[in-house]
């Protein structure tokens, strides 16, 4: 009787054996789990790859934060499940990828009350592509960019796409020109478009690849000169269809949706050459600078790009020093992209990152505050 009584205690229920529907679902998660955790490895390899050399490296550039949001989305999905050896699979390209989160996110940890207090060695550039001095509209923008940058009050100014027949019928932008020394193409009969505006004297300037790609201008900032690089890189040729193909998500009923996604590719990547081949020229010249540098503009690519990579070597980005949040620096693609940006070597310290929402243009403005440190680790001329 004790016998039969205990028996029962020694019998166990074989687990039951999972339905085929749910094993052709997990086979086919799993194979996506490959190819996304595959897809971010390469991503992470974007910025060391020359676009010249394989086609699809720029896109990858392009999408790098949706592409790094659905490998932890994945991830947690079979965490959840208790299936270890798949969460596992993309631990590796998670791992990786946290390098690069403070290139598109910087979390606020402490909230600050009021406006910070900046002392006299503080001092403010502003970085803005103009659009030609265009609003939506087709209409001129130079009276609000003017009235802009009045409020702003930046010491240094760099333009780009600007349009110096459009700011010279503008009693505003006169009057802006007036308070600033200023070099690059103010009062050129093409109204070329890069312009340096500085409150502190303008010692030398000259331009690197040309008049439209990029220039510096040397700053006197107290006893020292500090070295201003604006650049304007070669477009992305993305127009307003585009983007409305692509946020508006067109391509569901377009006939022709293939087409289109082919051009769009095509331009995309055929452009990013045209940078590598731009940024090529320019890195070395700003490698070669001896005294503090700051590097300002509109390179049309994303902080994952061989572009971006290469103009940020030895330098530091003040949105992953003081930026918060996710910044966006492109009105259009979901508002997604950060293609503008400011630059500086050692010996400046960043103080502040602000990205405001003006709708004067394509791009929004992007206003540091940058400061001398007592240290500078490069020579002077």
């Amino acid at each position: 009787m004790a016998k039969e009584f205990y028996s029962d205690y020694t019998r166990y229920e074989k687990p039951q054996r999972r339905s085929l529907s749910v094993r052709i679902f997990d086979g086919c998660m799993t194979a996506l789990s490959l190819v996304v955790g595959a897809t971010m490895l390469l991503t992470l390899l974007v910025p060391y790859v020359h676009p010249a050399k394989a086609a699809i490296f720029p896109i990858l550039g392009l999408t790098a934060p949706a592409i790094y949001v659905a490998t932890l989305v994945l991830a947690l999905f079979w965490i959840i499940r208790w299936r270890w050896l798949q969460a596992g699979l993309l631990f590796l390209p998670i791992l990786l990828g946290c390098f690069s989160i403070p290139l598109f996110y910087r979390p606020q940890f402490r909230r600050t009350y009021g406006e910070a207090e900046y002392d006299r060695s503080v001092f403010k550039i502003l970085t803005y592509n103009v659009r030609g001095l265009y609003d939506d509209r087709g209409r001129s923008s130079a009276d609000q960019v003017a009235r802009l940058v009045s409020q702003l009050d930046p010491d240094i100014i760099c333009l780009q796409e600007y349009n110096a027949a459009l700011a010279g019928r503008s009693e505003a932008f006169a009057k802006l020109l007036e308070s600033y020394s200023h070099t690059g193409s103010a009062g050129t009969p093409d109204g070329g478009p890069l312009l340096i505006m500085s409150k502190s004297p303008i010692l030398h300037s000259d331009t690197i690849v040309s008049f439209r790609s990029s220039m510096w201008a040397d700053v006197q900032i107290g006893d020292e000169t500090v070295r201003v690089f604006n650049n304007h890189l070669h477009t992305t040729e993305i127009k307003a269809y585009d983007d409305e193909f692509i946020t508006q998500r067109l391509y569901l009923t377009d006939s022709t949706r293939w087409t289109e996604i082919r051009s769009i590719v095509h331009r995309h990547r055929k452009n990013c050459v045209l940078r590598a081949g731009q940024v090529d020229s320019i890195a070395p010249v700003i490698a070669d600078t001896r005294t503090r540098y700051i590097i300002c503009g509109d390179f049309n690519d994303t902080p994952m790009s061989y572009v971006y990579r290469t103009m940020a070597r030895g330098a530091k980005d003040a949105f992953s020093e003081c930026g918060v949040d996710y910044s966006h620096t492109y009105r259009g693609f979901f508002n997604t992209l950060r293609i503008d940006y400011v630059l500086s070597s050692d010996g400046l310290e960043t103080c502040s990152y602000e990205v405001p929402d003006i709708a004067c243009s394509d791009h929004l403005p992007v206003v540091v505050r940058l400061q001398k440190t007592e240290t500078n680790d490069r020579e002077p001329k």
